[in-house]
């Protein structure tokens, strides 16, 4: 970068000045390393087990990313061509005849695989950065009403709502002007109205975001569903005789105990824990299986179903799979008919087929913020909506009560029981949580339900940080 400002000002003056034009315009140094080589990685191309991904250098920090549908992961310049991603995996990319990048080696562990580049990409300049107003002056936040869709949420003003209008808007301006990085909307529902309603980055009120693990919770709705509707007898059903047709391995006494419940509360006993790479039913490991249900099955018990929680997304593809068995439906039509109708969701997509054609997208849900905002406030209003029981009363007091503890944290039916700390004052609520920031947070003594969406994948979050500084003393007060 020195040798990039030396040769500028050999130049003379005049370059001096288009310099400083490119600064003042938001390009920057990032935007001038980008011109000086990682351009030239742009475009799409092959990856594991069939999918393809994006590569792009960043205008706003001049980073290589790596993204998957819209997830972006950071890649470290090593040398000439070549990056590690977090993992320390290497990718070095190659060229072909005409001089062109032509693809990239990944090496990961032992196995060494060539993705091929597929084609040119463009990458517009909402994806990198929060907002930019025309002058590229701070933003400055003006409350206003979100709209009246008539989509089934009420709306109203934050100074109504009694909200801090200030503090609020000192945290849109802060995640407008990135003092928080990679959070893409921000909605808050108060005393049943939706009174807040912001987006960052390439979103908007009409684009699906993905919802990663905040799916489990969902998952845990339909399950209470189908209880509600006796398609499954009892939480207390014993799993194994839903799979009938798998001849399970280590099939024990232990095994045959877990219930629909010990899975609902993460304490199968199953030798499964995402994010432990020395667990055999670690995530990874499954979504790269040919039948993620019969990967789980098989696993061998660690101790007796009901003792310790482990967090384990094979347990709750089980679950979905178990709906399915009971319904005679596939998980997305029975959410269809008996949950999204019913909240008027209709924009979304969820393809739940548990095998390894799902390994990037690992079966989870895509629904707009504003539709998860109604998730949330179902749940504020314990099961009902617009005067009809969607789910029941007790299911949802019985899925927000502490059964677990995952992770160090209370855990209810796959909702985390959370409580933050604002300027000495406890706040419990409860949160369906996934990677990168997906958060619906319900706060029951302030009637508040917040969402927040964000880019942060496998890497901290700041949405509770954004809670505790903002949204709940602007509640609190």
């Amino acid at each position: 970068m020195t040798q990039l400002f030396r040769s500028r000002y050999r130049k003379g003056w005049f370059a001096l000045a288009l310099l400083v034009q490119a600064l003042f315009s938001g390009r920057g140094l990032a935007q001038a390393r980008l011109e000086e080589g990682l351009k030239q990685f742009d475009g799409r191309y092959e990856y594991l087990h069939g999918a393809s991904i994006q590569i792009a250098g960043s205008p706003r920090d001049g980073v290589l990313y790596a993204i998957l549908d819209e997830a972006k992961y950071p890649l470290k310049r090593l040398s000439e061509g070549v990056f590690a991603d977090r993992a320390g995996s290497r990718v070095v990319f190659e060229r072909g005849e005409s001089g062109r990048i032509s693809g990239y080696r990944f090496h990961q562990e032992r196995a060494t695989n060539f993705f091929r580049r597929i084609s040119d990409a463009a990458f517009p300049e909402t994806m990198w950065f929060a907002r930019r107003p025309p002058s590229n002056a701070p933003y400055q936040f003006t409350a206003s009403i979100p709209p009246n869709l008539k989509d089934g949420l009420d709306v109203g003003s934050l100074q109504d709502a009694g909200l801090n209008v200030a503090l609020i808007g000192k945290m849109v301006e802060q995640i407008a002007n990135e003092t928080h990085k990679n959070v893409d909307s921000v909605l808050l529902i108060k005393k049943g109205k939706l009174v807040l309603e912001e987006y960052f980055y390439q979103y908007d009120r009409d684009k699906l975001h993905q919802l990663r693990s905040a799916t489990k919770s969902v998952v845990s709705a339909l399950v209470g569903i189908a209880l509600d509707k006796k398609l499954i007898p009892s939480k207390t059903e014993n799993v194994v005789p839903f799979f009938s047709e798998y001849e399970i391995r280590n099939l024990s006494v232990e095994k045959r105990a877990i219930t629909v419940e010990h899975l609902l509360t993460c304490e199968s006993g199953l030798a499964c824990e995402d994010g432990n790479p020395e667990s055999p039913g670690e995530e990874q490991k499954m979504n790269a299986s040919p039948d993620w249900a019969q990967f789980i099955l098989n696993l061998p018990m660690v101790e007796p179903p009901g003792k310790t929680g482990r967090y384990c997304s094979g347990g709750v593809i089980l679950l979905g799979r178990i709906v399915e068995k009971a319904s005679g439906k596939q998980l997305p039509d029975f959410a269809a008919g008996n949950l999204f109708s019913q909240l008027g969701i209709t924009n979304y997509r969820w393809n739940f087929k548990p095998d390894s054609s799902s390994f990037d997208d690992a079966c989870q849900l895509h629904m707009r913020p504003r539709d998860m905002a109604k998730l949330g406030l179902l749940y504020m209003n314990e099961g009902q909506w617009k005067g009809r029981q969607i789910i029941s009363r007790e299911w949802v007091r019985d899925s927000l009560s502490r059964h677990s503890v995952v992770r160090g944290t209370e855990y209810g039916y796959l909702w985390w029981r959370q409580f933050l700390n604002v300027d000495g004052t406890r706040m419990d609520g409860v949160t369906a949580k996934g990677n990168g920031g997906q958060r619906i947070y319900l706060w029951p003594t302030l009637d508040l339900v917040a969402v927040i969406t964000g880019g942060n994948y496998n890497e901290q979050s700041p949405s509770d940080e954004i809670q505790i500084k903002y949204i709940l003393p602007a509640a609190m007060r």
